[in-house]
Parts: C-alpha cells; sequence; structure tokens
C-alpha cells in the first residue's frame, strides 16, 4: 500500500511539474511576441466627442470585421475620422504642434492623432493638446507613442538617415488595429481639410494600398533618375513627407522583392532591404520605400504634387501644374520654415503658428499672411505666392 502511495505521489508532482513547465513555455511566447507587438508604448488617450475605435474600417473590408466595425463604431458601421500619424524627434515639438493647428483649423470631421516622439516631448504634447480640447471647435483625440524598434536591430534604425525617421516603415507593424492611416512629417501644413485627402482612399483600385506624390516633376532635376544607386518607383520616385496608407492591404500583401524569389509579407522585408541596400541609400527610410514600390509598382496610387508641395516645385521656377488650382498641402523640407532661403514658405509656417483658436482666421491669419508673402515676390517661390492661398482662402470660407 505504501509504495502504491508512493507512486502516486511521484506521479501528481510530476503531473504538475509538467503542467508548470507548459505554463512558463506559453507566457515565454506571449512575452516573445509582446516585445513587437505592444512597442511599450505611452498609450495615454485624450478622447474629445465619439470614443476611440480601434479599427478604423475602410470600405470595401468584409465579413467579421466588418461587424466588429459595427458594433464598435455604431449602426452605421462607418468611422468618420481622419486617422494621422506624426514622428517628432529633437526639436520638432514647436513644428509638429503647428502641423496638427493647421489640421484641426480646416477640418469639418473629427480626428484621431497617433503622436510618435521621443519620451520627454510626451508631457508638452499633452499639455498643449489637452488647452485645445477648451477651445477647438473641431472634435480630435490623440495618442502619444514612444519610438520604438525592433530590439535586435534598434540602433541600426535610429541612426538611418535622421534619428526617428525610419519609425513610419513600421507603423502597420506597431498600429495593428488601425486599418487606414495617413502619415505626414512634421514639415507639413495643411491648407484644405484632412478628409480631402483621406477620402483618395476610396480612389485605391483593389490592387493600391499606399499612395504617395512624385519627388519630381520635372526629371532634369530629379535627384532619383540623376543619383540613385538603387531601384526607385517611376520616373523620378517618390516622395514620404505624405503617405496615405490601407495597412490592412499593406499587412495582408506579400511583396515581390529582389532578394529572394518568394514574396514577403511586410515585416519580413524590411531588414533584408536595408541589409542589402544600406551602403547605397541616401534618404535612409524613403529609399527603401522606393525599392519596394519599384517592384510592386501596381500597389502604389500616385497623387499630384499639390498634395505635397516643395520648394523644388518652384526653387527653379514653377513645376507643378496642378498647383495652379492651389496648394493643397505645403511641406517645408530642407528646414525652410526656419531660415531665410524661402521666405513664401517660413510667411505660411509662422502664420499658423502665431494664430490662436477662437481668433478670426481671415484677420489674424489670412491677412497677415497676404501681407507677408507680397515681401516674397523677390523670389520664385513668392512670385507663385497667390497658389499659396488659393485653397486656404476656400478652406477659410468653408468653416
Amino acid at each position: 500500500m505504501k509504495w502504491y502511495l508512493n507512486a502516486f505521489l511521484l506521479c501528481t508532482i510530476f503531473s504538475f511539474l509538467s503542467l508548470l513547465y507548459a505554463f512558463c513555455q506559453l507566457t515565454s511566447t506571449f512575452e516573445d511576441q509582446g516585445e513587437w507587438s505592444v512597442w511599450k508604448a505611452d498609450r495615454s488617450r485624450h478622447v474629445t466627442g465619439n470614443p476611440l475605435r480601434k479599427m478604423p474600417g475602410l470600405a470595401g473590408l468584409s465579413g467579421r470585421q466588418d461587424k466588429l466595425d459595427r458594433e464598435r463604431s455604431g449602426s452605421s458601421g462607418r468611422d468618420e475620422r481622419s486617422h494621422v500619424a506624426v514622428v517628432a524627434c529633437g526639436p520638432r515639438l514647436e513644428e509638429t504642434l503647428t502641423m496638427l493647428k493647421s489640421a484641426l483649423l480646416f477640418s469639418k470631421k473629427p480626428l484621431h492623432f497617433y503622436i510618435f516622439a521621443e519620451d520627454n516631448l510626451h508631457e508638452s504634447f499633452r499639455d498643449v493638446l489637452d488647452s485645445w480640447h477648451k477651445v477647438a471647435q473641431t472634435r480630435f483625440n490623440f495618442t502619444t507613442y514612444s519610438i520604438t524598434f525592433p530590439k535586435e536591430n534598434a540602433k541600426e534604425w535610429k541612426k538611418l538617415f535622421k534619428p526617428c525617421a525610419s519609425q513610419r516603415l513600421f507603423l502597420p507593424l506597431i498600429l495593428k488595429e488601425v486599418d487606414s492611416l495617413l502619415y505626414v512629417d512634421t514639415d507639413i501644413i495643411f491648407l484644405q481639410p484632412v478628409e480631402d485627402i483621406w477620402a483618395l482612399l476610396s480612389n485605391f483600385n483593389t490592387s493600391q494600398l499606399a499612395a504617395m506624390a512624385p519627388e519630381h516633376e520635372e526629371p532634369r532635376i530629379g535627384w532619383y533618375n540623376r543619383f540613385a544607386r538603387h531601384p526607385y518607383y517611376g520616373k523620378t520616385g517618390i516622395n514620404s513627407g505624405v503617405m496615405l496608407m490601407n495597412m490592412t492591404r499593406l499587412r495582408d500583401k506579400y511583396f515581390k522583392n529582389d532578394m529572394t524569389t518568394v514574396s514577403l509579407r511586410w515585416g519580413e522585408m524590411l531588414m533584408p532591404l536595408l541589409q542589402k541596400y544600406k551602403l547605397n541609400i541616401t534618404w535612409g527610410d524613403q529609399d527603401l520605400l522606393n525599392i519596394i514600390f519599384h517592384h510592386n509598382p501596381e500597389s502604389l496610387y500616385v497623387f499630384p504634387c499639390h498634395w505635397n508641395y516643395r520648394p523644388d516645385h518652384c526653387m527653379y521656377g514653377s513645376n507643378c501644374q496642378q498647383a495652379e488650382q492651389g496648394i493643397f498641402i505645403l511641406h517645408g523640407n530642407r528646414g525652410v520654415y526656419h531660415d531665410d532661403k524661402q521666405p513664401a514658405f517660413r510667411a505660411v509656417y509662422e502664420a499658423v503658428q502665431k494664430y490662436q483658436f477662437g481668433e478670426s482666421l481671415d484677420n489674424t491669419l489670412l491677412q497677415p499672411l497676404e501681407a507677408s508673402l507680397q515681401a516674397t515676390t523677390h523670389t520664385y517661390c513668392g512670385s507663385v505666392s497667390h497658389m499659396f492661398t488659393k485653397k486656404l482662402k476656400q478652406s477659410i470660407g468653408s468653416v
């Protein structure tokens, strides 16, 4: 009898240890997955208006996801908000806040901002945006995130081009529950409602999953077609400062590439792509995007230059024909908001920066801006200053 009891006790102990081991292995698996999907983000959620929906739906999604969308956003099954992401590092706080202000000034539909920033900037973002909730007429909410990269290659990604710039490549993998997203650089100024560019999602065909503007309209001054040592999209490449994405499609697609005959998913492709081309790329993550869409041109929707209007479009003479109907989004790259090289761009930035919510848009934004632009007509960009205010006037009128 004693022998049976001992055997039973040993079996019980062995079974318990086996269960404990299995539990530990399962927990470890979840933790490993979490390193990539959770990303140690500061997910401080601030809501005004409709509560945050985790999966903003894009027309065309069907089945179980449509059911989830309807449950989360009400009986209509639609999320009316535009979802905007930005990445801010170093001295980019004020520039980013000016961009966000321009988005809020003219948008008639609610906005959600995804702000990826260095940890020391989070409190400043929250303080300013919380103060805007009290006076801004446009409903919006926001979430702040820490800057994070996959642990095994974090240093390599962070030093690529500029600190934090390559964070945008990982947005589909970080924001796994977000369906569609508009990414913009910090040096963007919206001159018309965000929902107008958001509406371009409905123009995507069944294969398209992202939208960007060409890097240049004029090949004679193009950078990629003259200097690139890697594949690039189209004749002159694409610029990633304004990037509209259907991230559900992007996560699901298997991309053709020149590293293997096997098509790869987004997350599988990034690091091998960097390892292959890191000695041949100048503009970091934008170059990687050019390489990807060179091999997958059917996946890209190209929108005109007035959605991403840069100094290159006017500093050598006007070469963005679509901007004659007005500039929709101003992109002050090369630091032109903060020096004297392109005073017309700086005038627009400073007009938006100085504007205070609640004041007259016509008296305290448009009129001072028009006066400032008159002093820039000696420059190529200043000579077409009517394009800088044409859409702005319409946006102010509609507000």
